[in-house]
C-alpha cells in the first residue's frame, strides 16, 4: 500500500476531507458513491463501481429483481 504523507484529523461527527489532488487523481466527484472496507486494521476507500451479481461486469447493465446484471448474464438467464 502507498502512503500519501498526509494526515487529516476527524471532526465532531467522525468524518475526513480527503484532498483534492487524490480526488483528481482518483476521478471521485461530489456525490459519488464510496465503497468502505476494512484490511486488519487499515480502512480502504475506492471509488464505488457497480458490476454484474453473476460475472462481475460494470457495462451494459440492467437491474433484475434489485439486483445488477450485465447483458450476457441476462441473456443466459433467459435461455434457461
Amino acid at each position: 500500500m502507498k502512503t500519501t504523507g498526509v494526515t487529516r484529523q476527524l471532526d465532531s461527527l467522525g468524518r475526513i476531507v480527503i484532498p483534492i489532488e487524490l480526488r483528481r487523481t482518483l476521478d471521485i466527484h461530489t456525490k459519488d458513491l464510496l465503497e468502505i472496507s476494512v484490511d486488519g486494521s487499515a480502512i480502504l476507500l475506492r471509488k464505488y463501481e457497480p458490476n454484474c451479481s453473476f460475472c462481475g461486469e460494470s457495462r451494459g447493465l440492467t437491474s433484475f429483481k434489485e439486483k445488477l446484471v450485465c447483458r450476457q448474464c441476462l441473456k443466459e438467464l433467459k435461455d434457461l
